[in-house]
């Protein structure tokens, strides 16, 4: 930092700082984006009041891979994936004595593991809310109740578990009928469009390969090219990520939209340029003018203040911050980057100043009337705060794939056709 050399000069820069971020808050023209490339998906569903994001982005992805097969949108429920994985949750947790937490909160892994052992249902055979008559999820009462009853069992001074004649805990039994009370019956069959299905028969109708889909993450704190149980709460069925370098995670979210592939985007959102999310974008704005310049727009930066610069990422697009693979460690280990919300992402696009942005599906309902619920994430926040990222096996390059031991997956999930702008 410049030392003042009198109090005059001081002044003087102080009152030209001021006067020119006003100027540049009088001037803001907003955040304008030119898409890139778009694939289709499904609509932007609302999680209401309820912990379940992993589920709606989860099931996002398999929507958005179903229409890129070309077998026609599918609105698959998230409820159904939710009760059986509370289900599991709740066993996990008494079984290690509490030290699973329990909670509304899930991963990506919960989708696949139950696509691959309990099959999938329609959203019409178990829609949201139709409990207790409401078309959204309010999951407050139901855990309410539910987590003093695990933590009771988990925690508690039993010597002995009590079971039906059946076998089955009982404990378990009083978990799942609440369940059952608060998010619907799993049914045994059903039909849907004329045919007669069992949850596991309609999975696999979808013809979705659960081994095809993989997590990939970036971190120091194991070997790269190797797989690693991510050490967040929520994956709390230990899933294996592959670890890659900080730009080779990168490369794989490019692969994977200029081919054709959605991403289930898993970050961190409590940095303050996720709260734009509202006005239809999420950034990292750098804290200091880029020493190369932003092309003609240099002058728009020097002189600014780090809070200024700050500031002005609410009004327009202002240069990023680009992490470093160290940078992105030290957040993770300080708690400062979390896992905290799933979200998929389904495009490329850019700003007026040439940041590059990814188009993000949300599932907090139509929260903004020009982008309809969805919103753009710069490249440079993802690259920082992304937790995990799960793809089809076909969205990692070649050569990536090849250092991580992953082979091609059949023929017959390769992209039917290239995705029209729009």
């Amino acid at each position: 930092m410049m030392k003042k050399t009198c109090l005059f000069l001081g002044a003087l820069a102080l009152c030209a700082t001021t006067t020119f971020a006003q100027e540049q808050k009088k001037e803001a023209e907003g955040y304008k984006f030119d898409t890139v490339k778009v694939i289709p998906v499904t609509s932007v569903k609302n999680q209401n009041n309820a912990g379940t994001c992993w589920s709606y982005s989860g099931l996002a992805l398999l929507e958005a891979e179903l229409l890129r097969m070309g077998k026609g949108e599918y609105d698959l429920s998230e409820m159904f994936v939710v009760e059986k994985t509370y289900n599991d949750r709740a066993m996990a947790a008494v079984r290690t004595h509490g030290d699973v937490s329990f909670s509304q909160g899930g991963a990506f892994n919960d989708v696949i593991y139950c696509l691959r052992h309990y099959g999938m249902v329609p959203d019409e055979v178990m829609p949201a809310g139709a409990m207790y008559g409401d078309t959204l999820s309010n999951h407050t009462e139901l855990s309410a109740l539910t987590d003093v009853m695990v933590d009771a069992v988990a925690k508690g001074k039993l010597k002995k578990l009590q079971y039906s004649p059946d076998g089955q805990p009982l404990w378990m039994k009083a978990i799942a009928a609440v369940h059952e009370t608060y998010l619907g019956k799993i049914p045994e069959k059903f039909k849907y469009k004329g045919r007669e299905y069992t949850p596991k028969s309609f999975g696999e109708s979808l013809g979705l390969n659960p081994d095809d889909y993989v997590s990939i993450t970036s971190y120091t704190h194991h070997p790269f090219y190797s797989q690693f149980v991510l050490e967040i709460q929520d994956n709390w069925r230990w899933g294996l990520s592959y670890n890659v370098p900080l730009d080779e995670m990168m490369e794989i979210f490019d692969y994977a939209i200029d081919n054709g592939y959605t991403i289930a985007w898993g970050s961190d959102v409590s940095e303050p340029g996720f709260r734009y999310t509202r006005k239809g974008f999420a950034v990292l704005p750098a804290t200091e003018a880029p020493k190369g310049g932003v092309g003609s727009d240099q002058a728009k930066w020097s002189g600014m203040s780090a809070k200024d610069m700050q500031d002005e990422a609410a009004n327009q697009p202002t240069p990023q911050r680009w992490v470093t693979q160290e940078e992105r460690q030290q957040a993770y280990d300080n708690w400062e980057t979390t896992d905290d919300h799933g979200m998929l992402i389904f495009g490329k696009a850019k700003d007026q100043i040439g940041n590059e942005y990814y188009m993000v599906k949300n599932s907090w309902g139509i929260y903004n009337g020009e982008f309809g619920g969805n919103f753009f994430v710069s490249k440079a926040f993802a690259r920082y705060k992304t937790m995990n990222i799960v793809v089809h096996k076909d969205a990692i390059p070649a050569a990536i794939r090849a250092k991580l031991g992953i082979s091609d997956s059949s023929a017959k999930n390769a992209p039917v056709k290239k995705a029209k702008r729009r």
